[in-house]
């Protein structure tokens, strides 16, 4: 075996020009198997202990010849062997940014490979980074595969606020299928749980190192493997005999209309769509359960207009639903008139009671790019501007002031999040809040229509079980069509819908744990540091 190993390890040191670059795209494309839905883990395997090992080919060597120097220096370069892993690993975890285009397949469909490949080629940079400082930072061995795993965690971290910050698909989120194993993130966050994950997968590609003593390379191995093992039966203990306590009179309905995002916007059906989230709304609770929903949760945008006024029409109709004594939280548009004159939209989120009131409102902050707005906008409109088919044309959404705890009625206080604003870790409740006003539960709203059936639903919502687990709260998640869950403070799925499934659900509050997580109060300490 060891034989076998050694010898494919040699293909992939000797392996040169346009066939090395091909097999590390190859090897970033597959290594998205080991992330959610899927969690086909030796795939993970597969693709860094392939990455280490290209890595250990790599060339930095500059010789006199400049055709030479090309082909051995940049095409054989540290940097190039990670960038073209990362261009797979990104092209294949962002392929479903695609079905966005689709909507208006028209006008936008020729754009898709343009906006994933254009997105995959930035973002791959940072992984080219990695393998980069790797190389130069040591020599082959398990001196390498520790620096590695240091540095791609590392870059995880930057790549979650750098330019606004997307952490999508974090190397740690491919362990969301076991609630026992993402327990270490209520200590050292989903980061933590990258790095032991980094330095488990890379740890195979020491069997094929011939001058390190066989019975060194297996300690070498088994020393992560162990570590993971003891994650696992540390978070089997912290699970062991916890059982979901609820809120004291409260009780939510999870209404997740299925809206096609074709006909999400169109002024011609919005009375149908908010009738259809009256109907679902109003609707019995299911057999045999007597208790009647206290709260009411809509998803992003579910009412497609402004309220405008208290005495608003549509505000008279939906307040007719809401529970009394509780309310009703639903995502909205909101249009403003800035001092000039000049209009302002937002995404918000509303807290409606029967008492045909705008109760309270949250604005979202992190909105995302191209999406919500368009970044230099003017420079851009400047390029395209006689470009008929160019997606500029649409407003942009301001942005909101930041998170905030919202106190409603009849129930704990908590922290919205709209959209993909719960993807970022440690960002997702108030840091200046103090222990009274801290929130007891988290809410994400969201519309996943956009993305059809794909991988992204699944990563969207593998995403928001670490905010649960590392906070210490539970979640309830609303979507207009995707997956809508309640997911307990400890990361456990309660109960969630299907993908592209009209529904709703009613289910209690889970309380929150009664210590903050060492994660929270890690985020605390260095929110009073900075401060």
């Amino acid at each position: 075996m060891f034989f076998l190993v050694e010898h494919l390890y040699t293909f992939f040191l000797e392996l040169r020009g346009f066939k090395r670059g091909a097999l590390a795209i190859s090897l970033g494309l597959i290594s998205v198997l080991a992330f959610p839905p899927i969690h086909f883990l030796p795939i993970g395997v597969i693709s860094f202990v392939g990455l280490i090992w290209l890595l250990d080919g790599s060339s930095e060597k500059k010789s006199l010849n400049k055709q030479q120097n090309l082909r051995g220096h940049f095409f054989n370069s540290s940097f190039l062997v990670g960038y073209n892993f990362g261009l797979g690993f990104f092209s294949a975890g962002f392929y479903w940014i695609g079905f966005s285009f689709l909507v208006d397949a028209e006008i936008f469909s020729w754009m898709i490979p343009f906006a994933i490949l254009g997105l995959s080629a930035c973002f791959a940079t940072y992984v080219g980074i990695v393998t980069f400082i790797t190389f130069h930072l040591t020599n082959r061995g398990i001196g390498r595969i520790i620096i590695f795993s240091i540095v791609w965690v590392l870059f995880e971290w930057i790549r979650g606020f750098l330019f606004t910050g997307f952490p999508w698909n974090l190397l740690g989120t491919i362990w969301a299928n076991s609630d026992n194993m993402i327990q270490l993130a209520s200590f050292f966050g989903v980061i933590g749980l990258s790095f032991i994950t980094a330095l488990t997968l890379s740890s195979f590609a020491i069997i094929a190192y011939a001058n390190i003593p066989i019975i060194s390379r297996f300690k070498a191995i088994l020393a992560p493997v162990l570590l993971m093992v003891l994650i696992w039966v540390g978070g089997a203990y912290r699970l062991s005999g916890v059982a979901i306590n609820y809120a004291d009179g409260v009780f939510l309905r999870l209404v997740q209309p299925n809206i096609q995002q074709s006909e999400k916007w169109k002024s011609e059906k919005r009375l149908e769509h908010l009738n259809n989230l009256l109907e679902l709304t109003e609707r019995p609770s299911v057999q045999g359960n007597i208790r009647q929903p206290t709260h009411i949760i809509w998803p992003e945008t579910a009412i497609p207009f402004s309220l405008g006024g208290p005495m608003s029409p549509a505000l008279d109709i939906i307040s007719k639903v809401v529970p009394k004594n509780g309310a009703l939280f639903s995502g909205a548009l909101e249009v403003t008139n800035s001092q000039f004159g000049e209009k302002k939209f937002w995404n918000t989120l509303k807290v409606l009671t029967s008492e045909n009131k705008i109760f309270d409102s949250y604005k979202k902050f992190h909105l995302v790019p191209f999406g919500e707005f368009i970044p230099f906008r003017k420079q851009l409109e400047n390029l395209l501007r006689s470009n008929k088919y160019s997606a500029l044309a649409r407003i942009d959404f301001s942005r909101g002031s930041g998170l905030k705890v919202i106190h409603a009625p009849g129930i704990p206080p908590v922290s919205p999040l709209i959209c993909y604003e719960v993807i970022f870790a440690g960002n997702v409740v108030p840091s200046d809040v103090d222990e009274k006003n801290r929130p007891e539960w988290l809410l994400n709203i969201t519309n996943d229509a956009w993305f059809g059936v794909s991988m992204g639903p699944f990563q969207h919502l593998a995403a928001a079980k670490f905010r649960a687990v590392e906070e210490g709260l539970p979640l309830v998640r609303v979507a207009n069509t995707g997956i809508s869950a309640l997911i307990d403070p400890y990361g456990r799925t309660v109960i969630q819908t299907l993908l592209n499934e009209r529904k709703f659900i009613d289910v209690g509050l889970p309380k929150a744990i009664k210590n903050r997580t060492f994660f929270s109060q890690l985020q605390v300490f260095f929110y009073q540091f900075v401060h």
